[in-house]
């Protein structure tokens, strides 16, 4: 992504770790945490992929279309999936988003003008900033309930660090489409 590399290895640190939590999440007894953390894990690790500086390292001139067939396949994936879970529409659009800025990257390597906000873009920005300010919101409280009794809740079965997880990965969204 264009901009400062300071920030920007900052976005790769936290969309990284957001993947990273979400594979354990793969590990969850509950089977709903299950089935998004595979798509969740992939959109963490490609934000960080995405967000590298292109300060540090330029991709490779196929690289760009090959985040948009990845990205691609995920939406796919996801409207399939909302067929059964709301919750996987959020999943189609940052699956789409993802599509949007890679093609964005690939058509123009370069820095982008300065001819103001495309509105795709604009709408894009007010619905993560939305998202981001609604999912904060649910953060508090929540509290984590054991699955079976008394026994301790695994890292995978948290609701709160999952919901932590699509907070930190929207902001990161907002962060990459503030950069494109």
């Amino acid at each position: 992504m264009h901009g400062p590399a300071s920030p920007g290895w900052l976005l790769v640190a936290l969309c990284a770790a957001t993947g990273a939590y979400c594979l354990l999440r793969l590990r969850s007894s509950v089977e709903e945490q299950r089935r998004t953390a595979g798509g969740e894990a992939v959109m963490g690790f490609g934000m960080a992929l995405m967000a590298v500086p292109a300060t540090v390292a330029v991709p490779p001139p196929g690289a760009w279309i090959a985040y948009a067939a990845v990205f691609g396949g995920a939406a796919a994936r996801s409207l399939w999936a909302a067929r059964t879970s709301a919750h996987h529409l959020h999943h189609l659009v940052g699956a789409l988003a993802m599509v949007y800025m890679a093609v964005a990257m690939a058509a123009s390597p370069g820095h982008h003008g300065h001819g103001g906000v495309p509105p795709l873009t604009g709408v894009l920005l007010l619905y993560f900033a939305g998202y981001v300010l609604w999912s904060g919101t649910r953060l508090v409280p929540v509290t984590a309930v054991a699955a079976a009794g008394t026994r301790s809740v695994g890292w995978g079965d948290r609701p709160e660090l999952a919901r932590v997880c699509r907070l930190a990965m929207a902001m990161g969204m907002l962060a990459m489409l503030l950069a494109l």
